[in-house]
C-alpha cells in the first residue's frame, strides 16, 4: 500500500509519501481499498500538532474516505466484501488502504460516486447537526454563514435553503460569493482579509442590513477571530450564534451582548456528538442520503488531486483558497 505520512510536526510540505506492507484487516473493523478521500481542516491542524487529537507519528492524515470493503473483521456484521462505504477515519484516510471502524461505517447507494461519498459526511453531517440539532432552525428564518464558500459552509447553504431558510452567505471575495450564489444564498456579503475596529463596524452594519430589522436568527461560523463580534451584533433577539472552528483564531466575544439580544452561543462539536449520541447520527445520515438521492444537497468539489499531490491540496485548503470540497482520488 502507499500513504502519504506524516513524520514530523509541520506544513503540508512535511509530508512523505511512503511504501507500507498492505495491512491485515483488524477485528471490529473494515479493510478498505480506498477509492477517494475528502480534504477537512482539521487536516491541516493536525500535521501541525494544533488538533484536539494528536495521532502518534508516522501517521497519514484524511478523516473520511470512501471505497470498497476488502476484508471484514471479526465481531463485525451488516457488512460484507465488495460492499461500497463511506466511513470516518479520524486519521490514515490519505492512503491506498485503510482499516476503518465498523460503527464509523456507513453503505453508500449504488448510484452515489467514491468522490462525493468520501466528501459527504464530514461538512454535511458537522452542517446538519449544527443546524437542525444546536440551533433547532426553522422555515422563515434568517441563517448568516461566516466562511460559507468552504467545505462546511457550502453543505450549510444547502441544508439552509433546504430547512426553508434565509441565507447570507458572507465571504472573502466576489468569486466566492458567486460560488454561494450559485448554490442557492440569497445573499451575499464580502468581509475584508484584515479586520480593524472600522471594518467589523462595517461588517456589523451590512450584516444587519441584508438581515432586515429584525437581525440574523441563527449565525454559522466557521471562521471565528475578529469577524465574531461582528456576527453577534447583528443577531436577533433569542438569536443562536453556532461556534463552528476558527481559522481566522478563537475570538474574544463581550459576553454582555448575549444578555442584551436574550441570545445563545452554542458549541458544535459534530464528532463528540457522534460518539456519544449514535442513534441521533444514524438519524442525520438517513436524512442527508434522502436529501441527496432527491437532489436537493450534492458536494461542490471544487478540485481533486491524486494521492501523491496531498501537500498541494492541502496548501489550498490552508491558504483558504479552497471553495467547496477538494478530494484525493487513488483509482
Amino acid at each position: 500500500m502507499k500513504a502519504m505520512l506524516s513524520t514530523a510536526p509541520g506544513g503540508p510540505e512535511t509530508l512523505e509519501l511512503t511504501n507500507l506492507p498492505d495491512p491485515e484487516v483488524k477485528k471490529g473493523h473494515l479493510l478498505v481499498r480506498v477509492h477517494a478521500a475528502g480534504l477537512n481542516f482539521p487536516d491541516t491542524l493536525m500535521i501541525r500538532d494544533l488538533y484536539q487529537f494528536k495521532p502518534p507519528r508516522p501517521f497519514a492524515p484524511g478523516g473520511e474516505i470512501a471505497g470498497e470493503v476488502l476484508a471484514v473483521g471479526d465481531g463485525v456484521s451488516g457488512f460484507a466484501v465488495g460492499d461500497r462505504v463511506l466511513a470516518l477515519t479520524g486519521h490514515g484516510g490519505f492512503a491506498t488502504h485503510v482499516n476503518a471502524e465498523a460503527a464509523k461505517a456507513v453503505k453508500i447507494p449504488d448510484a452515489m460516486p467514491y468522490e462525493d461519498a468520501a466528501c459527504f459526511v464530514f461538512t454535511y453531517g458537522t452542517s446538519h447537526h449544527a443546524l437542525k440539532d444546536r440551533a433547532q432552525l426553522q422555515p422563515g428564518e434568517t441563517l448568516l454563514i461566516l466562511g460559507a464558500a468552504g467545505g462546511v459552509g457550502a453543505a450549510a447553504i444547502e441544508l439552509g435553503k433546504a430547512a426553508g431558510a434565509k441565507v447570507i452567505a458572507a465571504v472573502s471575495s466576489e468569486d466566492k460569493a458567486q460560488f454561494c450564489r450559485d448554490i442557492g444564498a440569497d445573499e451575499t456579503l464580502i468581509y475584508p482579509r484584515e479586520m480593524d475596529r472600522d471594518a467589523q463596524k462595517a461588517l456589523s452594519a451590512g450584516i444587519k442590513e441584508l438581515a432586515g430589522p429584525n437581525g440574523v436568527d441563527v449565525v454559522y461560523d466557521a471562521v471565528g477571530g475578529d469577524y465574531a463580534e461582528p456576527a453577534l451584533r447583528a443577531l436577533a433577539w433569542k438569536g443562536r450564534y453556532l461556534v463552528v472552528g476558527f481559522p481566522a483564531g478563537i475570538p474574544k466575544i463581550p459576553l454582555n451582548l448575549t444578555l442584551l439580544k436574550g441570545s445563545q452561543i452554542v458549541g458544535v462539536f459534530w464528532g463528540a456528538a457522534v460518539a456519544r449520541e449514535p442513534d441521533g447520527h444514524a438519524r442525520n445520515m438517513a436524512d442527508l442520503f434522502r436529501l441527496y438521492a432527491e437532489g436537493r444537497i450534492k458536494p461542490r468539489i471544487s478540485a481533486r488531486f491524486p494521492l501523491a499531490q496531498a501537500a498541494e491540496a492541502l496548501s489550498l485548503m490552508e491558504e483558504r483558497k479552497a471553495k467547496g470540497k477538494v478530494v484525493l482520488t487513488l483509482d
